[in-house]
Order: C-alpha cells, then sequence, then structure tokens
C-alpha cells in the first residue's frame, strides 16, 4: 500500500486484524451492533458493560460502556448494513469492523484508527499502537471462538 502525504493532512494511524469468522455476515454485524454483547467479545480486558445506549447500534448512535476504573461514551460514525461499523470514542479514535462474505463465512477486519488522535506520536511512544494490535487478535479470537 502506498500512501500519499498532503500537507495539513494527518497520515492515517492504523492497527488492523483480519480473520474469518464461521458465520455469516448477518449474523456477525447483529453480534457488533449488539453494544451489550461487546464485553464478550473486548481483547482489551476493559469493557466491563453498557452503561446506557440503544440494544442495536446505528448511525449517529451514541452509547456509554463501564469500563475498568471509568465511563466512555461512543458515537457510531460510519454504518452500512452487515459490512461497516465504526465508533468513536471520546479520545478521538475510532474502532472500525469492516465484514465480507467469504467461503466458510464472513472475512472480519477490525482496524483501530488513530489518525484523528492529538499527541501522535506520544501514542506511538507509549506502545498504545502494539497494546491495541495485541487487543485486537484476542477480539478476533473471540469473535472466532463465539461461532466455532
Amino acid at each position: 500500500m502506498s500512501i500519499t502525504v498532503h500537507p495539513g493532512i494527518p497520515t492515517p494511524a492504523l492497527v488492523s486484524r483480519r480473520g474469518v469468522v464461521a458465520a455469516p455476515p448477518t449474523v456477525v454485524f447483529a453480534l457488533l451492533t449488539a453494544p451489550g454483547e461487546h464485553a464478550g467479545l473486548d481483547g482489551t480486558g476493559e469493557v466491563q458493560g453498557v452503561v446506557e445506549g440503544p440494544q442495536r447500534l446505528e448511525l449517529g448512535s451514541v452509547f456509554r460502556m463501564r469500563m475498568k476504573g471509568y465511563t466512555t461514551t461512543n458515537t457510531v460514525v460510519e454504518f452500512e448494513h452487515d459490512t461497516l461499523i465504526a465508533w468513536r470514542h471520546r479520545g478521538r479514535h475510532v474502532w472500525r469492523w469492516q465484514l465480507r462474505a467469504v467461503p466458510g463465512g464472513t472475512e472480519v477486519t477490525e482496524t483501530f484508527d488513530y489518525t484523528a488522535k492529538r499527541a501522535r506520536r506520544l501514542v506511538r511512544l507509549i506502545g498504545v499502537p502494539k497494546r491495541a494490535g495485541t487487543a485486537l487478535d484476542r477480539t478476533l479470537a473471540a469473535l472466532q471462538a463465539r461461532f466455532a
């Protein structure tokens, strides 16, 4: 992949992982759009449960999650039924899920996008991208196990 840098436009700062889940995209998408299910999939170990929000997410949905020691507010900023959902955290980073039907199930790509985050250099220095990659691996493993 080649990245063209334009003055004033931040270079993408992404960490992604991809895996195949043995379920159709409609089933995987239904799980991802249910905030009450997120704690069971979370690879960070931080998500504890829903504080408030809709049972099903859609574009513009706002939902608060109970984390270890704090709560966070998220807003759904990207949404294409059965193929894409992304929510932005108050820290300006985005968790994005892209789904594609493949033989045997769904190819799932999960991305931690910190392009809009302030102090990106500091974020890298303190190891956030590496920890995010580990969390993405764990989340995809939990998702795969759910449908094994």
